[in-house]
C-alpha cells in the first residue's frame, strides 16, 4: 500500500481531495512503474484540485500532479530498467491520466525522460514543468536570434514558477533581465535570481490604442498575456521575439494591433510543454543541467507534503504562490 492524494466527487458533482492509501493494482495499466520521490504545484494542478476540476479532469476518482521525478521500479519497455532516474512532464498526466501526487505512478515509457547527470529528483521538481517551460522559452528566443548584449529581456509574471526560472537562466546566460511583478515585496527575491531591474505590473497593464511605442525589449518571456502582452508587443525592438507561455491575464491579447508584427517584424512564439517531442525535452533538460544555476534554485523552493496540496492548489489559483513548490510525496 502507498499514499496518494485522491480527488473524489460528491453527489452534487463537486470534487475534493484527501490523502488515501492505494494498492499497486489501483494504478492504471502502462509500461513503467515509478517510485515517485517529488512532485510540484503548477497552475494546472490548482485547476485539477478545484471543485470542478478546471475542465481538465475527465473522470473520478483522480490522482492529480502534472509532473514528478523518481526511480523506475518495474518496466516492460527496454528503454528503462529498475533503478533508472526519470522525470515526467506533460502528456496530460495529472489531468486526463493519473499523476504524480502519489508515492507510486504507472505511466507510458514515451512520457518519461532520463534525468541528466548533475540533477537529483528534488532539483528536477524545483525545475519541474514550469522550469522546463522557461527553458523551452529561452531556447525559442535563441533560435530566433536573441543573444546577450542585444538589450534587456523582459520576463512577465517573474515571481511565479516559469518567471523565476526564466529570470535565473537568462541572467546566468549574460542577459540583462527586467522582471515584471505585481508584488513589490518580491523585488529582492528577483534580484537574487539575477534580475537587473524590477518593473511594476501596473506600468504595463494600461490598454493603449497607440500602434507602437518606443522600442525597449530585445526579447520577452510572457506568462501573463491579456492587456500586458498587448502593451509589451508595442514596445519590442525590431526583429525581436516574445515567447508566450501562459494566460493568467486572460486568453485575449487586449489592445493588440498587427502593427508590431508588420512594421517591426516582431515574432510571437507559442511555447507548449505538454506535447513537446522527446528529443526536444532531452535537449531542454540538458540545457537546464548546464545553464540553470542550481545554487539559486534553492531560493525558489517552498517545501510541501501531500496533505498541504489542497490549500496550495487554491493559493496558486489566487496568485499567492512564489517560486516553486516542491512536494515530498514520502514525507
Amino acid at each position: 500500500m502507498f499514499n496518494a492524494l485522491v480527488m473524489e466527487q460528491n453527489e452534487e458533482g463537486l470534487a475534493s481531495g484527501s490523502v488515501k492509501q492505494l494498492g499497486i493494482d489501483d494504478l492504471p495499466h502502462a509500461e513503467v512503474t515509478v517510485a515517485v520521490e517529488y512532485s510540484t504545484v503548477n497552475y494546472k494542478d490548482g485547476l485539477c484540485m478545484s471543485a470542478k476540476g478546471g475542465g481538465l479532469v475527465r473522470k473520478y476518482p483522480h490522482v492529480p500532479g502534472i509532473d514528478f521525478a523518481g526511480t523506475v521500479e518495474e518496466s516492460s519497455d527496454s528503454r528503462y530498467k529498475p533503478g533508472d532516474r526519470v522525470v515526467l512532464t506533460g502528456w496530460r498526466v495529472g489531468e486526463a491520466h493519473w499523476g504524480g501526487y502519489s508515492q507510486k505512478a504507472r505511466v507510458k515509457a514515451d512520457w518519461l525522460v532520463p534525468l541528466p547527470e548533475g540533477i537529483d529528483a528534488r532539483q528536477a521538481m524545483a525545475v519541474g514543468t514550469a522550469g522546463l517551460t522557461a527553458m523551452l522559452s529561452v531556447m525559442a528566443l535563441e533560435d530566433h536570434g536573441l543573444e546577450p548584449g542585444h538589450g534587456p529581456v523582459l520576463v512577465t509574471g517573474a515571481a511565479g514558477g516559469v518567471g523565476s526560472v526564466a529570470t535565473a537562466i537568462l541572467a546566468q546566460l549574460g542577459h540583462e533581465v527586467a522582471a515584471v511583478t505585481g508584488r513589490p515585496e518580491t523585488g529582492d527575491y528577483l534580484k537574487e535570481l539575477g534580475a537587473t531591474s524590477i518593473v511594476a505590473r501596473e506600468d504595463l497593464t494600461e490598454v493603449t490604442r497607440k500602434p507602437l511605442e518606443s522600442e525597449q525589449w530585445a526579447g520577452c518571456v510572457d506568462a501573463v498575456a491579456g492587456a500586458m502582452l498587448g502593451r509589451v508587443l508595442k514596445q519590442m525592438k525590431y526583429g525581436s521575439s516574445v515567447a508566450a507561455v501562459g494566460l493568467a491575464g486572460g486568453a485575449a491579447i487586449e489592445g493588440a494591433l498587427i502593427t508590431p508584427f508588420i512594421l517591426r517584424g516582431v515574432n510571437l512564439l507559442g511555447i507548449d510543454s505538454v506535447m513537446q517531442p522527446y528529443d526536444n525535452r532531452v535537449r531542454a533538460w540538458e540545457r537546464i543541467a548546464n545553464d540553470l544555476p542550481m545554487g539559486k534554485l534553492e531560493a525558489m523552493v517552498q517545501p510541501a507534503t501531500l496533505s498541504n496540496l489542497p490549500s496550495l492548489g487554491a493559493d496558486i489559483l489566487k496568485g499567492q504562490v512564489k517560486g516553486r513548490v516542491v512536494v515530498d510525496v514520502n514525507a
